[in-house]
């Protein structure tokens, strides 16, 4: 087919070009803005544009399909004119969709923990030599691409988004997938600006429920008050449903062993929210006809993806932590883990406000004290990122009195980030980085230079 790809410089919409491309389709694509890493990979596969912007004219009648991301507009011109001549224009996940109709479908769902779950589940099927198609947020060891369509596999998995699926396409993503195998791993309230109330982002899984296929599971976090509320209002008596908690551990010399069966498993991931994760992908892999002992074995040398508590430096007395924590319940659950596994050494936590929600003084009274086991704490956000967002400034008192921690020190520009982690000192400690952005592209070589 001839497809074209209108904000082809996101995370899974290049991922989506390359893999496209891969299968033997002609591709081209439009963006107005292309950071790294999708810039040198969509280049390395020469299917980076030539100029940044939006040209209408490469939007031409004998395209098969046009794929609209989010990062785009409604009034789009490219947009506009694919509409003008009545082209198919599908979301991502509408196109995952139409291309996985004859597939079971497992989509893993919930606040926090998705791209954990989705991951450890492909990382074990993938040593256990199953083939299967997959849609994943965030690049994973072993895997070329976030995504995978064929033609072949009999399997998706798809990490289930929250957020809408287009401009033109109101519906969150998860609701389109109309899962036979459906994961939900907690609820927190997030993305005020899609769901300005917590009963309107509740619902967004409700619905997720009602969609799954009839004679479908749904495996649930049951230690999620929430969950339970959620499942009684979807009112599906004709799916199956999987409680998890997570499973029997224990932590020896900063080294998690995990118990069944008189088996003592070693695994890489810590943090019981991640021992959650990891219950749930294991639940997942025995629909799949994997038992425990060949998951157990399977997921030993799983370091996780990339930031999701990813142990980024590890040398001369510095050890540094990345993490894509963003919501307050997965803020607070990280900074646990790391306190859990480290309860001996001091933690600076530095958080970084980069969402619409974290940015928006109405929502920081949801992070209340969820800094309070770090030692040292810190909050960043850069300005600029207010000014893209077209949102009005943050004065640090308001940070501090929505955190209630008067201990916090506010950031909003990398050189003051820097200068209050060398007053603080990092040697010898865990410095912990949370955030689903990049704290102004802070690099290894800044950090490891505080270190001398």
């Amino acid at each position: 087919m001839k497809i074209h790809i209108i904000a082809i410089g996101g995370s899974i919409m290049h991922n989506l070009a390359i893999d496209l491309k891969n299968n033997g389709h002609l591709v081209s694509g439009s963006d107005d803005d292309i950071h790294e890493p999708s810039l040198s990979r969509l280049k390395q596969h020469h299917l980076l544009p030539e100029k940044l912007g939006w040209f209408p004219e490469k939007i031409t009648k004998d395209l098969d399909l046009v794929i609209l991301g989010m990062h785009a507009r409604q009034d789009n011109p490219e947009l506009l004119k694919a509409q003008e001549l009545g082209l198919k224009i599908y979301s991502y996940p509408e196109f995952i969709y139409q291309n996985s109709i004859s597939k079971k479908r497992i989509v893993i769902g919930g606040s926090h923990g998705k791209t954990t779950i989705t991951s450890m589940i492909l990382h074990v099927l993938k040593k256990n030599n199953i083939s299967i198609d997959y849609l994943v947020g965030s690049q994973i060891q072993g895997f070329d691409t976030m995504v995978k369509i064929t033609n072949t596999n009999p399997i998706l998995v798809a990490e289930g988004d929250e957020y809408l699926a287009s401009p033109i396409d109101q519906r969150p993503k998860f609701l389109i997938y109309q899962p036979h195998i459906a994961v939900i791993s907690g609820i927190a309230w997030d993305h005020i600006n899609v769901f300005p109330t917590y009963d309107d982002y509740k619902n967004a899984f409700v619905k997720f429920i009602q969609s799954i296929e009839s004679k479908g599971t749904l495996i649930f976090n049951e230690l999620d008050t929430e969950i339970k509320s959620i499942i009684s209002q979807a009112d599906r008596k004709d799916i199956e449903y999987i409680p998890y908690s997570y499973p029997n551990y224990s932590i020896q010399n900063n080294q998690v062993f995990i118990h069944f069966e008189n088996h003592h498993y070693p695994v890489k991931v810590f943090g019981k929210h991640n021992l959650q994760n990891l219950q749930a992908a294991l639940l997942v892999c025995k629909k799949l006809n994997i038992n425990e002992h060949t998951f157990l074995n399977s997921i030993s040398d799983f370091t996780g993806a990339a930031k999701r508590l990813e142990k980024w430096i590890d040398e001369n007395h510095l050890l540094v932590f990345r993490d894509f924590a963003h919501a307050p319940s997965k803020v607070k659950a990280t900074i646990d883990a790391v306190k859990e596994l480290y309860p001996n050494k001091d933690l600076i936590a530095a958080f970084e406000l980069h969402t619409y929600s974290s940015l928006n003084e109405k929502f920081l009274i949801e992070y209340k004290d969820t800094l309070e086991k770090a030692k040292h704490k810190i909050v960043y956000f850069d300005a600029h990122t207010l000014e893209i967002k077209k949102m009005p400034p943050l004065h640090p008192d308001t940070i501090i009195k929505g955190f209630n921690d008067p201990s916090i020190k506010v950031a909003d520009n990398k050189k003051d980030l820097l200068k209050i982690l060398s007053e603080i000192g990092i040697k010898d400690k865990v410095l912990l980085l949370m955030s689903s952005g990049t704290f102004s592209n802070l690099t290894k070589e800044e950090i490891i230079s505080l270190n001398t």
